[in-house]
């Protein structure tokens, strides 16, 4: 495993903190190594999104800016709003994954962004399909 720093969050609410290596939004599972060491397999339909991150615990007196601030980020500016009322704002690379109040036909169970906020914990976040409720395009 390449070590990548990821918090998966469920959809029932429950987190994993660990390592994963390779992952494929066309597979529909993500194996990663728990901070015990333990090797689960997760399936994508299960989770809410994966959080790459910079570390575990994070800033806790840091708020996320909700706004767009990178001037140099490439990609579509992109607000995702999570069915439990979360909300994400970064930028997508590649196609729009929601037309009309649904999610384009595809293999994938979901889509990259990456935060808009550069003081964030979060690296990029893979964003599970079945856990949003709308998504905009700026």
């Amino acid at each position: 495993m390449d070590n990548q720093k990821v918090i998966l969050r469920f959809l029932n609410g429950r987190i994993i903190k660990g390592y994963i290596g390779d992952f494929s939004p066309l597979n529909n599972h993500i194996s990663v190594i728990d901070e015990t060491s333990n090797k689960q397999d997760i399936q994508l339909n299960e989770l809410k999104a994966v959080f790459y991150v910079k570390s575990f615990e994070g800033n806790k007196l840091y708020f996320e800016k909700k706004s767009f601030t990178k001037t140099s980020q490439k990609g579509k500016k992109i607000l995702v709003r999570f069915k439990d009322g979360e909300r994400l704002i970064g930028y997508l690379e590649g196609d729009v994954p929601w037309q009309r109040g649904f999610f384009l036909e595809s293999k994938k169970d979901g889509f990259f962004i990456i935060p808009s906020d550069d003081q964030t914990n979060n690296i990029k976040v893979f964003v599970v399909s079945t856990s949003v409720t709308n998504v905009t395009c700026f």
